[in-house]
């Protein structure tokens, strides 16, 4: 299998476990059943996302978001083709994770409780009342500590490389833990997409792709103008 290609089934695969182990943790959690609440969400989004980065980081640098891989491009650390290939492979795993979470386990969850919980939708729209300004402005925030995370620990030369999959979960986990309540945190345009095209529910979607991307490359450029610019040789 070529490089390009061995890339594209990692960041699917990657995504597919980010998007079925978040989504249906939110379900079985949100529901009741899981008993485990908001921190039971938050830790299952970050580890699932640290297994995934670990796993597909040395095949496709492990971005698993298109956030991520906007922040990339932007940086010039990936090209325009590669990262729309990123992209669609990304979109692909989110929505098959997805009609996984449908088919697997939402028939387990009380009928009431899974209709609420949409599918593990992200719901900004609810949850702010429709405020597609505050929705954009927090996942942009949330955003912006991941993607930060992801350049001090895994673009960064001088960062600590054996635990960039750990750093990276953990900072997803404190942002569900903050910004959850308030728009789902998803802090990526791929794990709101699948759900909403699996689910129907396209409730301020769109905030869902400009706040993670806006976050993420701003967090780019500022690593890579204020940090990275200044030690050339380092990184």
């Amino acid at each position: 299998m070529n490089g390009t290609l061995a890339a594209l089934v990692a960041e699917f695969v990657a995504t597919f476990t980010l998007t079925f182990v978040g989504a249906g943790a939110i379900l079985v959690n949100g529901s009741g059943i899981g008993g485990g609440g908001i921190v039971a969400i938050a830790i299952a989004h970050g580890l699932a996302l640290s297994v995934a980065v670990y796993a597909s980081g040395h095949i496709s640098g492990g971005h698993v978001n298109p956030a991520v891989t906007c922040a990339m491009l932007a940086t010039r650390r990936i090209g325009a083709g590669k990262a729309v290939g990123y992209i669609i492979a990304q979109l692909a795993g989110a929505v098959v994770g997805a009609l996984a979470v449908k088919q697997l386990v939402q028939p387990y969850i009380p009928a009431d409780a899974a209709a609420s919980l949409m599918l593990g939708a992200t719901l900004g729209a609810t949850r702010t009342n429709g405020d597609l300004f505050v929705t954009i402005i927090v996942e942009a925030i949330a955003t912006f500590l991941l993607v930060t995370t992801i350049f001090g620990v895994a673009v960064d030369g001088r960062g600590p490389k054996n635990v960039y999959g750990f750093a990276i979960g953990l900072t997803v986990a404190a942002d569900i833990l903050i910004a959850g309540p308030i728009t789902g945190a998803s802090m990526n345009p791929a794990r709101s997409f699948g759900p909403a095209l699996v689910g129907g529910h396209w409730e301020l979607h769109s905030a869902y792709w400009l706040g993670p991307i806006l976050g993420g490359v701003i967090a780019g450029l500022v690593y890579q103008t204020v940090h990275l610019a200044r030690a050339p040789s380092e990184s």
